[in-house]
């Protein structure tokens, strides 16, 4: 939600998350009061301090990943992996880096290989080497703590085709994530890059991790698989691959949503392309968290969804739901920023980004999909207020914390939009699903027209939505009119 997509540098509107073009070279970058401390000092942590960190940030990552399956908790267990990689970060990012995965080593190595910002190959190397150390290690702890091991594989039920994607598809997750809000210029140095870091795990823990596990690491993958080799040996290599390919992919998309980190002039492609990327990420976490039956599926979306916003919110405005887009078109507080042109691009991207999703995820779940509409003892009526009610809180709390000038809140943006979706997915799932977003109703529609479904509960679904975006923005011009009102007296003084 940055403030060159939403409010036009023409309108009289304080932006509402300005861009600072301040050059990161890894991970370390964000951390800038470590860093104005390290150049008060004239020094730099040395390279045993950064492999140190290194490897007590891998350790500790892959020890939490085998505690966490080996006690059997299906509901906190990514939650509890995705904290201790937030805490991490926030520890040891202004020492080495904090990138603890030998594929964000590689997706940093890439980009500044492509002209960006990153890390030498050398220092990757490095780094690659301690974290397979680190992860072996801490594999062998949790072992002996438990007396016990598990074993790398897909789970029952899929093959190499589905687990592959699913690694593939986390760890660029993973690695995007990094490169835009650790990395990118306008994007960095922030607050949040960590917790947007650890959101990924959450996000992709339930829905994927159902299906491969859930490594989206090198490190991981091997150190289970080096655990286990008793029961067989090998998973780990093919892991290993997609993971890295996901890395190179994850490069690929970071040039394309900001060619400015490369000396190239930004244009719509990035903006159309950051929409559809969001979008995608989004409905296809959806997906697998439904067809998985995740025990956290409500949190996992919403971290999916909050990951990607501080990803990409100064790119686009990071709307990934046609419902945001109309709010914001009828707030009337993006001036130029957001014209009717743009918003009609910017919702046909988004259903486009959900349709795609949808076909990935009945690709994984070999066909498989579920219907739009009802729950149990519900009907219509319920659906209509339940789907109008939610996205009307969704729509407004993004009005009120990414374009009012009197309530907008620069770091906690993210968490908080994320968070209407835990609330109305926890609410109303059981009434309407909680889809709450049109892109996201499409592409349950879209996956349920492949085995012969139609396409009226995803029109009914759109209106009940649209309903809640207009009335986010007819209340948000109420409530939030000293906006303009305090911009008009500044002019008139």
């Amino acid at each position: 939600f940055g403030s060159r997509p939403l409010c036009s540098k023409n309108t009289p509107i304080r932006k509402a998350f300005p861009s600072r073009a301040i050059e990161a070279p890894s991970l370390r970058s964000a951390v800038a009061s470590t860093n104005r401390t390290f150049a008060a000092m004239g020094a730099e942590p040395t390279m045993r301090a950064k492999l140190a960190g290194e490897f007590i940030g891998t350790f500790l990552l892959v020890f939490t990943v085998g505690c966490n399956v080996l006690s059997g908790n299906a509901t906190w267990g990514g939650i509890s992996i995705g904290c201790l990689l937030m805490v991490a970060i926030y520890a040891l990012g202004g020492i080495s880096g904090a990138n603890f995965n030998p594929a964000v080593s590689l997706a940093l190595a890439l980009t500044e290989s492509a002209g960006g910002k990153g890390i030498d190959w050398k220092t990757a190397g490095s780094y690659m080497g301690v974290q397979v150390v680190a992860g072996a290690m801490a594999s062998v702890c949790y072992s002996v703590l438990f007396w016990d091991t598990f074993n790398l594989r897909p789970a029952d039920g899929f093959g190499y085709l589905e687990s592959g994607l699913c690694e593939m598809l986390y760890t660029f997750v993973l690695c995007f994530v990094v490169l835009n809000v650790a990395v990118a210029k306008d994007n960095s140095p922030n607050q949040f890059y960590g917790f947007a870091i650890g959101s990924v795990i959450i996000a992709g823990a339930y829905g994927a991790g159902a299906v491969s596990g859930g490594c989206f690491n090198p490190a991981v993958a091997f150190a289970i698989d080096l655990a286990s080799a008793g029961l067989g040996f090998g998973w780990c290599i093919y892991w290993v691959l997609c993971e890295f390919m996901g890395a190179a992919m994850a490069v690929g998309a970071f040039m394309l949503v900001r060619p400015q980190d490369f000396g190239k002039e930004k244009g719509m492609v990035a903006e159309l392309f950051s929409e559809f990327l969001g979008t995608f990420i989004l409905v296809l976490t959806v997906g697998l968290n439904v067809l998985g039956k995740s025990h956290a599926g409500a949190y996992s979306i919403a971290a999916s969804l909050t990951c990607m916003i501080y990803a990409l919110g100064d790119v686009s405005g990071a709307h990934f739901n046609p419902a945001v887009t109309i709010a914001l078109l009828i707030s009337g507080r993006c001036g130029d920023g957001l014209s009717p042109a743009k918003a009609g691009s910017f919702v046909g991207v988004q259903l486009a980004g959900g349709g795609v999703a949808a076909l990935v995820t009945t690709l994984i779940h070999r066909g498989e999909a579920f219907p739009l509409g009802p729950g149990e003892t519900f009907g219509w009526v319920e659906v209509a207020i339940a789907e109008a009610v939610f996205t009307f809180v969704l729509c407004y709390v993004v009005l009120c914390v990414a374009v009012s000038a009197t309530t907008k809140a620069p770091v906690m943006f993210g968490l908080a939009i994320g968070a209407c979706v835990t609330a109305g997915g926890n609410a109303i799932g059981a009434i309407s699903g909680g889809s709450l977003n049109p892109a996201v109703s499409f592409g349950i529609v879209a996956a349920e027209m492949i085995n012969g479904g139609g396409i009226v509960p995803f029109l009914a679904y759109a209106l009940f939505e649209c309903i809640g975006a207009v009335a986010a923005a007819g209340v948000f011009k109420v409530t939030h009119a000293v906006d303009v009102e305090g911009m008009s007296l500044d002019s008139k003084a």
